[in-house]
């Protein structure tokens, strides 16, 4: 059964279960004694089961995973594999798996990099199990764990769907260790994955290791959000911040309005009193961001994250804290951080240092000031993530995305606003996002408080801040749904019936009607069970299928005739011979002289029934509105109707020899990728022009795109067969249209001309200016078509097979090659 309970009932049971000797040997080996929410997970795992566990950014769910790590070794046979959502995350984990057990001992699969899969702890991206999951991989042998860190990944409309293939099609011998942050409907979640996986504990937490202080920045006074201790647990609102918003900033009265650190102003524990009146200035004007990082430094609150929702104004920010004279690190640190700099980049070309603001990122290092976005090189994040967690970068300004996975807690975290773009407007930050934000405050072990700090603003809520401060995050919901790849995937596995049965036991499925994933899992059981009984009452001498049937048949024949009006001699004579007949055919098959008929005819009767108990409840699944098999019936239709798939004389829906192809096209666009290379569009497409076609299926520009002229597309053959390829997207489009399908965006020529260029060797500096894009974008871009690269290479035959190994060489190159080794 899932449940949840309080830290106190948690910590009373976990002491009753603690006397487990593994567990025990863990925690010896531990910095910090585990806490109950700790205990009880690595006790459960010990005791056999799957958990899920909910808890805070920084509260140490990963402490769990790395006990089910250290109980799989030690036993020899057993293998875990850890999964991540993102390849940064990924490499973190891999690193420090080697500090722990040793390089021999652990591997690294994320697509591009393939160290050493046959080791006996493998950390890989989602996306790479998944596909593992489908080619039935010889690396699953001996699977004891599956991790799946930040498993709420789940809700990702992007990439959802993989967390939720992976988790139904794990053998079931295979237990997990599920990490996600404190959703509001764990429960639920742990519901699902005990009706799909089996005994699962769901443990939620909702303390924090280290104490949050929230406050507000109204000019240069950090006034607490919430009244009395300051805590969120108290959830009334600083009276004064409530004046202030009604009169727009005017001066700051007394009463119980306390900074964030007039309490203990230096933190050496002396207290300085408050004066009694502080004067605001009442134009809202805001401290600009040296101003801040100064503040901060004098409270002694550094390291801090600033969270600003843009790129360009992370890169602004350190800008003007750099103008403004601020350096935050001693002589000693300046030489520590410039011997990480060069041993980390020694490989980088002298030509690109320029290109990609070398210089200038090296002297914000050296002053203890960076920017962390998805725009910087990779190799350059990676430093500044370094150089943070050893202390030696103080203030790093950052978009959200440093929020998720990275283990990079500071002190202080600074929020810019409480709203932001999401590609089409400006919305304000949601409660999980808050939640993910200010989780990062406070080092375990280093801090007896983290500190949050919003910047006062005209119009700024405090109610609404505080409401954000309070809710305990957000929902968990389903992005499931069906894919081509899926679809000939499952269908190849299990058949078109099963995939459907197999499909409503999704998250999304059980989110809209739960009953029906239990059913489902019920069919699956009981189809296990069946599979056994026909097994055992199988017959060297011929079909006992087939002549249990004909005995079932008789045995109705009889019983109706016993109960039967005998007064219409007709009627009798004829059931007579009617049974006459089915004796004589029974007594003529094969199995009635088998020696071990009647323990044949035991096993046969009890699948007879367990079979019709399967069908009954599948038909009460097919009487059910189920949205994602409808969907999935869509996607079947569309395959069909391209001979993806065939029907066969008996009706059964199969893989043609295109759908084999399919399986193995795990893109966006994997139907208009096996339709091109069916057509053979590509065949003419040299190298660098197959890799401009790549990037145009994989590239999704951050603004709308206006029509490109043709001057500022590649040339040669590249004109043509990107105009039929466009033109066989258009009419997939429609047919997806007509089966009630989204379809999808049109292709996106935005970076092909740069990937071309660089395809045929042109200069980094040049294909920034020509991209006009950020070197980090370029290189993430970049990977994405080498990915699809690497997929041409292997599954088409001929010269674009031949064309996408070259291609793949031609742009892993530069700052591409250094970032995918990085």
């Amino acid at each position: 059964m899932t449940h949840t309970k309080s830290p106190a009932e948690r910590y009373s049971e976990s002491r009753k279960r603690v006397s487990q000797p593994v567990l025990q040997a863990f925690r010896t080996a531990q910095r910090f004694d585990l806490d109950p929410f700790q205990i009880e997970a690595c006790a459960s795992i010990e005791a056999g089961n799957s958990v899920l566990v909910a808890a805070p950014t920084g509260a140490g769910k990963t402490i769990v995973a790395e006990f089910a790590i250290f109980l799989a070794m030690q036993d020899p046979t057993k293998k875990v594999f850890y999964t991540a959502p993102m390849k940064a995350l990924s490499n973190q984990k891999f690193q420090e798996f080697v500090a722990e057990y040793g390089a021999e001992q652990v591997g690294l699969l994320t697509g591009d990099t393939n160290v050493n899969a046959q080791a006996r702890i493998v950390v890989m991206t989602t996306e790479v199990l998944r596909n593992m999951l489908y080619a039935d991989s010889g690396l699953l042998k001996n699977l004891a764990f599956v991790v799946m860190d930040e498993v709420h990944y789940l809700a990702d409309r992007f990439r959802g769907a993989v967390w939720e293939e992976v988790i139904i099609h794990l053998p079931q011998s295979v237990r997990m260790v599920s990490l996600s942050a404190t959703v509001s409907n764990a429960e639920e979640f742990g519901d699902w994955l005990q009706a799909v996986r089996g005994e699962t504990d769901v443990i939620v937490s909702e303390e924090r290791p280290v104490p949050l202080e929230q406050h507000v920045l109204v000019k240069n006074n950090m006034l607490d959000l919430f009244d009395a201790a300051g805590l969120v647990g108290t959830h009334k609102v600083n009276p004064e911040l409530v004046r202030l918003s009604h009169a727009g900033t005017r001066a700051a009265g007394r009463g119980n309005t306390r900074s964030g650190d007039d309490r203990r102003s230096d933190y050496r524990g002396r207290t300085q009193q408050r004066p009694a009146f502080v004067p605001m200035r009442t134009d809202a004007g805001r401290m600009d961001r040296a101003e801040i990082v100064r503040m901060l430094e004098g409270k002694h609150l550094l390291p801090a994250i600033f969270f600003i929702f843009s790129r360009v104004g992370c890169d602004q920010a350190v800008r003007q804290v750099l103008r403004a004279g601020v350096r935050l690190t001693t002589e000693q640190e300046r030489d520590e951080i410039r011997g990480i700099v060069d041993d980390r980049c020694r490989t980088l070309l002298d030509e690109d240092l320029g290109v990609l603001g070398y210089f200038d990122w090296l002297d914000g290092l050296e002053r203890g000031v960076a920017a962390h976005h998805a725009g910087l090189l990779p190799a350059f994040k990676e430093v500044v993530e370094e150089l943070f967690q050893r202390k030696l970068v103080k203030a790093v300004f950052a978009t959200e995305t440093l929020a998720l996975g990275i283990n990079m807690p500071a002190r202080t975290v600074v929020l810019d606003k409480l709203e932001k773009f999401n590609g089409e407007a400006r919305v304000p930050i949601t409660p999980g996002e808050y939640t993910q934000l200010t989780g990062r405050a406070g080092r375990r072990g280093i801090d007896t408080l983290g500190h949050s700090v919003i910047q006062w603003q005209q119009g700024l809520d405090p109610q609404a801040v505080a409401s954000l401060a309070s809710k305990r995050t957000y929902p968990l919901n389903s992005s499931f749904k069906p894919t081509y790849n899926m679809a000939v995937n499952l269908i190849d596995q299990f058949g078109r019936d099963r995939t459907r049965a197999v499909l409503e036991s999704s998250f999304a499925q059980f989110q809209a009607d739960r009953s029906v994933v239990d059913l489902a899992r019920t069919v699956r059981q009981q189809e296990l069970s069946l599979a056994g009984f026909q097994q055992s009452m199988t017959c060297h001498l011929g079909d006992f299928a087939d002549y249990t049937t004909i005995r079932r048949r008789l045995s109705e024949r009889e019983r109706e005739a016993s109960k039967s009006d005998t007064s219409l001699r007709g009627e009798r004579d004829r059931r007579q011979r009617e049974i006459a007949n089915l004796r004589k055919v029974m007594r003529a098959h094969a199995c009635h002289h088998c020696p071990e008929r009647e323990q044949h005819a035991r096993w046969a009767e009890r699948w007879w029934h367990l079979s019709q108990q399967t069908d009954a409840i599948s038909r009460q699944i097919s009487a059910r509105t189920g949205a994602i098999a409808r969907v999935f019936d869509r996607v079947t239709d569309v395959l069909l109707g391209y001979g993806y798939l065939s029907q066969n004389e008996n009706g059964r829906v199969e893989l043609s020899e295109s759908g084999r192809i399919l399986r193995r096209i795990y893109a966006e666009r994997d139907l208009l990728v096996a339709e091109s290379l069916r057509r053979g569009l590509w065949n003419d497409l040299d190298p660098a022009s197959l890799a401009a076609m790549a990037c145009a299926l994989v590239f999704e520009p951050r603004r709308e795109e206006g029509l490109l002229d043709a001057r500022y597309l590649p040339r040669g053959a590249f004109r043509p067969a990107f105009d039929e390829t466009t033109d066989l997207w258009s009419r997939i489009d429609d047919l997806e249209r007509d089966n009630k399908l989204p379809g999808s965006k049109p292709l996106s020529v935005g970076l092909s001309l740069a990937m071309w260029k660089w395809a045929r060797g042109a200069s980094l500096g040049d294909v920034l200016l020509e991209a006009e894009m950020a070197a980090g974008d370029f290189v993430r871009w970049t990977k994405q078509t080498i990915d699809l690269l690497d997929q041409l290479s292997v599954v088409a035959d001929g010269p674009v097979g031949r064309s996408a190994r070259q291609a793949m060489d031609a742009v892993r190159r530069g700052i591409v090659a250094y970032s995918s080794v990085s």
